[in-house]
């Protein structure tokens, strides 16, 4: 029987080795993080790597990421810790998720330091536009036919709940979908969802279904409702630069005395 997740490890071990870099994080994206995931689903592993200090001194340009393998079961890709921090300074959401991924094949140390200091780059208005914009687009793309893939009920569903919970708690949302149903839900919408996941674990991915006319109703109503929210927050993204500096020349002052 094949071990998935030991063919991934050996994976990054491999992606290590060729490359010469160090992975500081390496976690599972996408549905199967969520929670979602069906029965067909591929692995979609995200890493974070380190090169050598001498390799960020060099003039010539390098590439900031590594793409390693696409095919039917695995999907591995990674980033640049310089990559990674830019993307901080940004509050790239996606960045956070990875962070906050329940599915870990490797964490170090010194990612879990990386990431306790630069959460503060977090931005709500940033974050609930970006889930708005993955719903509306899903919502347009998807799910206005006659039948729908289930499956492009939760990227909705999960991304206006994220939307929800920045909201009530203006802090980054759980990764997995589970946990943002205990927000304060109607009844009927949450026996709707739990029905819809159990359909959705003995689903292939590409099945098309009937649709479920109380889940769309909330999707319609909560994309406007946060439509209206998101235009009227204020711009609360972090410009400095100083803390991502001071990170990045910590690990760059750390691989020189070879600690990482």
């Amino acid at each position: 029987m094949r071990d998935i997740r030991k063919e991934i490890q050996e994976k990054l071990r491999e992606i290590e080795a060729r490359e010469n870099v160090q992975i500081i994080l390496a976690v599972e994206s996408g549905s199967r993080a969520w929670g979602f995931a069906s029965p067909d689903s591929d692995y979609d592993v995200r890493f974070i790597y380190v090169r050598s200090r001498e390799d960020y001194l060099k003039l010539n340009p390098y590439k900031d990421v590594i793409e390693w393998q696409l095919d039917e079961v695995l999907d591995i890709n990674g980033w640049d810790l310089k990559k990674a921090l830019e993307q901080f300074h940004r509050s790239n959401t996606t960045l956070f998720e990875w962070s906050n991924s329940p599915l870990v094949y490797k964490k170090t140390v010194l990612w879990e330091e990386i990431y306790e200091r630069a959460m503060i780059y977090f931005a709500e208005k940033l974050a609930i536009y970006h889930y708005y914009g993955t719903a509306k687009s899903t919502y347009e793309g998807y799910l206005c036919g006659e039948q729908v893939k289930y499956k492009k009920y939760f990227y909705a569903l999960r991304s206006l709940l994220a939307c929800k919970y920045i909201e009530q708690y203006h802090k980054m949302p759980p990764v997995l979908f589970e946990e943002l149903l205990h927000l304060d839900l109607e009844e009927e919408l949450r026996r709707q969802i739990n029905k819809l996941l159990e359909v959705k674990k003995a689903t292939q991915e590409k099945d098309l279904r009937p649709h479920i006319p109380g889940i769309m109703a909330f999707i319609r109503s909560e994309l406007e409702k946060q439509k209206q929210i998101v235009a009227g927050m204020k711009d609360d993204r972090r410009l400095e630069w100083d803390t991502l500096n001071e990170i990045f020349q910590d690990v760059l002052s750390r691989q020189k005395a070879r600690k990482l």
